[in-house]
């Protein structure tokens, strides 16, 4: 697998640990997106896509991020922990929606994400810098529904 391209859009928030959004391609073929940039206690970090997880309230069925203390849809309140733990015994909030499968592979996307990144930060300083596009059109859209 070769990665063939990197956007990173940096984020503004000074105070803010995320310090950046990526996107990868793959192979010229296919594309990961929000990719984080992260800024962690030994320099920065990539993190890879991931969603919220959620479990449904007893009384009504209602679906909810595991940290609710309310159901969205009755308003029952909801038990603490209701997380799985994960080998260290932290509660497991978030799924990843891609990630590498080995850590070979998590290498090279993470140190070509991390030059990247660093390139950015580089434009960034330069007089008339304009940030990356992320959402631009993809070479796809006239690609026919399949119904």
């Amino acid at each position: 697998m070769e990665i063939s391209e990197v956007r990173v859009k940096l984020v503004n928030n000074k105070d803010d640990r995320l310090k950046a959004f990526c996107s990868i391609t793959m192979d010229n073929e296919f594309v990961v997106r929000d990719i984080k940039v992260i800024e962690g206690a030994s320099g920065v970090f990539v993190a890879m896509p991931s969603r919220k997880m959620s479990d449904h309230c007893e009384k009504c069925g209602g679906k909810n991020h595991l940290r609710a203390k309310y159901c969205n849809n009755c308003g029952k309140p909801l038990q603490d922990n209701r997380a799985r733990k994960d080998f260290k015994g932290r509660m497991k909030l978030h799924a990843d929606i891609a990630h590498p499968i080995n850590a070979e592979c998590r290498k090279k996307i993470q140190e070509k994400v991390i030059v990247a990144f660093k390139e950015e930060m580089e434009r960034s300083k330069q007089p008339g810098y304009k940030p990356v596009e992320m959402d631009e059109p993809d070479d796809y859209d006239d690609v026919p529904e399949v119904v």
